[in-house]
């Protein structure tokens, strides 16, 4: 109410030494600033690379349930006139792709209004040369030539397919980076070029190397994010040092496989004689043994009985206390008597 009051107080004014044609248009701008008293929008920034700009904002703010937020977006050029890109959108964002130059600097703004409402406008200072972010390589190839890496680089593009080279007037180059791929990114080695073909030299044969690529732009210290990883392996014979290392590699593990055989044969071994041990017979049944090695011929009868048994039987229902009252050649005698009688 207090801003009405001296926007009515602010014509009179202007009315009282003016004339009243003046004082007319002055009284239309009333109505309009009465309205203005919507939030306006919040955190405005352009999302943007190489040749594409995207306008975004926030309104975080609570209106009435029957009204809708729309928003309205326009850039400047040369500080002559206006031009709306998105008029009354929903959404909280505008793509200005193809409507600015990437070589001029321009105004961007943006407003919020309702059917009732309408905020003050927002603007921002916007500068594609100086401001947009640079996109890494559109595509990189990584080949190997008789022991070399050669990297094929394809500039990045823009909006319309066309080379960021020549909008950037030669000022983009390219930062290699290249490693090897048993060893850690942060080992890299950097090379500085403006070429899209690179020979790296003085590789190790035979020996994996991964390759990545970062576009820059001297002029504005801007720089993109690096391309995807491409590795791929050197061509060339194998070092002789190389061979001589993989020859002593293969030597120990022949060595230690040797080794682990022996020791697995050792503790089967160990197990076999603690757990099963061997049992060793008495010396006289052994010599009795001895004797009767060679089996006798049953002939044709299979079922014949053998006097023979007697002298096992003999032999084997001897307990401890009667060996040692036993002539051990009195058994044998007898027994060695049995067997002549039954040949």
């Amino acid at each position: 109410m207090h801003q009405r009051i001296s926007l009515y107080l602010f014509c009179f004014q202007v009315c009282f030494h003016t004339d009243a044609l003046k004082c007319y248009f002055l009284s239309l701008l009333i109505p309009i600033s009465r309205f203005r008293d919507l939030r306006r929008p919040e955190n405005v920034s352009v999302d943007s690379l190489n040749t594409r700009y995207v306008l975004r904002w926030d309104w975080p703010h609570e209106t009435a349930a029957n009204q809708t937020v729309t928003f309205t977006a326009q850039y400047l050029r040369n500080e002559k006139y206006w031009t709306s890109v998105c008029v009354n959108v929903l959404e909280h964002r505008c793509d200005f792709t193809g409507a600015i130059h990437y070589k001029i600097s321009f105004l961007l703004r943006v407003w919020a209004n309702t059917s009732q409402q309408s905020s003050g406008w927002v603007q921002i200072s916007f500068c594609p040369d100086e401001h947009a972010a640079l996109g890494p390589p559109s595509s990189l190839k990584l080949s190997s030539v008789k022991g070399d890496l050669e990297i094929i680089i394809t500039d990045p593009l823009s909006s319309t397919n066309q080379s960021m080279k020549t909008l950037l007037n030669d000022r983009l180059s390219y930062r290699i980076q290249y490693w090897r791929r048993s060893e850690e990114p942060q080992k890299a080695k950097d090379l500085e070029t403006k070429n899209n073909l690179v020979m790296l030299t003085e590789l190790d044969r035979q020996t994996w190397y991964c390759v990545r690529v970062q576009s820059r732009d001297g002029s504005h210290k801007k720089s993109s994010v690096f391309s995807d990883t491409h590795c791929t392996r050197t061509e060339g014979q194998m070092p002789y040092w190389q061979i001589f290392l993989y020859f002593l590699i293969s030597l120990l593990l022949s060595f230690l496989l040797v080794l682990l055989n022996f020791c697995f044969y050792k503790m089967i071994t160990l197990l076999k004689n603690t757990f099963c041990p061997a049992i060793q017979l008495p010396d006289h049944i052994q010599e009795v043994q001895n004797i009767y090695t060679p089996l006798p011929n049953l002939g044709a009868n299979p079922f014949k009985p053998l006097k023979t048994n007697n002298c096992l039987y003999l032999i084997l229902n001897l307990t401890g206390s009667q060996w040692s009252d036993v002539n051990t050649g009195d058994i044998v005698a007898y027994c060695t008597s049995l067997s002549q009688s039954e040949a």
